[in-house]
């Protein structure tokens, strides 16, 4: 855990001398985002939330042909035959649907969003091209400007919200959690940093397809993303907050590189645990390219 401590104040403490470089944007991009102290925006316009990006060719060093859960009605009993390369892709958008529900001094937005994550066994002939795991992922947020410094980076925003996550499937296959996610932004003209921690909410043992999500996929998430040029760069950090055989999490790197326009080649890599919902409890590293549309910009 101490590493994994260290390993994200490193990422922080880089990301904010990077964010110090001098843009030409007047206002940081979460602030824009999120559309603080902008009341000009129409309420139910679709805008962008997470990134949405096409990973043509995504590599796993361990694929999980047998999803297993210490639920033991949710443990497949015999292997797939899945390959180890898949398209990835994931889409994501929110829009404002209450403005200033506290009034003007306080504000208070509440945000509705969706985003889906999918990998699809598109080069596995051999087994028809399923799609291995989807997750869909429908949020509320409720949203308050801040305005304070703290180590040059400027307060956006702080927020609380309720989301569900879950891949759609029958059991053996199924998995799904909610959540309670706290979230404080901050930012600079060029950097954004998001943290989230967050509290599940419990169920019942025979409900609980995926018991114990939390001390592997973890209770808290940082998310790092700079912006400057044609280049994005985002760096997501998740642990379980716990230590001994407990101590889990995972790290994500994106870098997407603008060719032309809006169109971008974006690569990631993934280590640790809970890549998607199936694999809540399967450890891999995954090296993905491809094409992206949005970042978090």
């Amino acid at each position: 855990m101490k590493v994994f401590i260290s390993l994200i104040l490193l990422v922080f403490t880089y990301s904010l001398s990077l964010g110090q470089t001098k843009n030409d944007d007047p206002e940081g991009n979460l602030s824009q985002r999120w559309q603080i102290n902008n009341d000009t925006i129409k309420l139910f316009k679709i805008v962008p939330y997470k990134p949405v990006y096409f990973l043509l060719a995504n590599y796993t060093s361990d694929i999980n042909n047998q999803p297993l859960s210490d639920n033991p009605i949710n443990s497949v009993d015999e292997p797939s035959d899945f390959t180890n390369t898949e398209l990835k892709f994931q889409l994501s958008f929110k829009t404002k649907a209450i403005r200033n529900i506290f009034g003007k001094k306080i504000g208070g937005d509440l945000w509705v969003s969706y985003t889906q994550s999918s990998r699809w066994q598109l080069y596995s002939a051999h087994i028809s091209r399923p799609f291995r795991e989807t997750n869909y992922e429908p949020e509320f947020m409720l949203t308050f400007p801040t305005t304070y410094k703290i180590w040059g980076l400027n307060g956006v925003f702080a927020g609380i919200g309720i989301n569900h996550q879950s891949n759609g499937k029958s059991n053996p296959l199924s998995r799904s959690w909610n959540r309670v996610i706290l979230q404080l932004g901050w930012e600079t003209p060029s950097l954004s940093i998001v943290l989230k921690p967050w509290w599940r909410v419990q169920e019942t043992p025979i409900e609980d397809n995926n018991p114990g999500i939390e001390n592997y996929v973890g209770r808290v998430e940082l998310l790092s993303a700079f912006s400057k040029g044609r280049h994005d760069i985002s760096i997501t950090a998740r642990h379980s907050l716990r230590g001994g055989s407990r101590n889990r999490g995972s790290i994500r790197l994106d870098y997407a590189v603008k060719v032309l326009d809006l169109l971008q080649i974006h690569a990631q890599v993934f280590h640790g645990y809970g890549e998607s919902l199936i694999d809540y409890n399967h450890k891999q590293t995954t090296v993905g390219i491809g094409l992206s549309l949005l970042q978090w910009r």
